[in-house]
């Protein structure tokens, strides 16, 4: 893979001038075109004498028919800018730049995986039994302490006090 890479980041790029400013072909743009169309093809040649990664036969199947999508709208785009000049390469824009996107695009899916950073185990999850006790013993104190307070039993309110208290203390995270 990495003798293929190299010559087809160059014809990529070449490429990729030519379709981002199509009225700036000339006369020599058909013949530039069908030199870039034959890299692609060489380039589609070299992938199907290489064996694909472990795990990669569809990135390296993938890779191969944008090769080939590719290669064909260039061909098409060189044809039009034979007959008809760069106006006549317009409406063939968008396949073109799209293929040749879905051809960088198979190249990444393939490039190999950078490795994974060791990830720490999360710890274990605390029990929720002493977090569920320490909300009942809020929620219990501060109900007890507006109804003694309310109703002026004092030991009712004492005793949410206290409650509210041991809620605090039921749970330490």
């Amino acid at each position: 893979m990495g003798e293929l890479w190299p010559g087809l980041a160059s014809t990529l790029s070449r490429l990729d001038v030519l379709a981002g400013e199509p009225s700036g072909m000339d006369d020599a743009a058909p013949s530039a075109l069908r030199r870039l169309q034959y890299s692609l093809h060489v380039a589609g040649e070299h992938l199907h004498g290489l064996v694909p990664p472990p795990g990669a036969a569809s990135a390296h199947a993938e890779l191969a028919d944008a090769l080939i999508c590719a290669r064909d709208a260039t061909a098409e785009v060189a044809e039009a800018a034979l007959v008809w000049g760069a106006e006549g390469v317009e409406p063939l824009l968008p396949e073109w730049r799209g293929a040749l996107f879905r051809v960088r695009l198979a190249r990444l899916r393939l490039a190999t995986p950078a490795a994974k950073k060791d990830v720490a185990p999360s710890p274990a999850p605390a029990a929720l039994a002493p977090a569920l006790l320490a909300v009942g013993l809020a929620l219990a104190g501060a109900l007890a302490f507006v109804a003694g307070a309310t109703l002026g039993l004092w030991p009712v309110w004492a005793a949410g006090l206290l409650a509210t208290a041991a809620a605090v203390l039921a749970y330490r995270p």
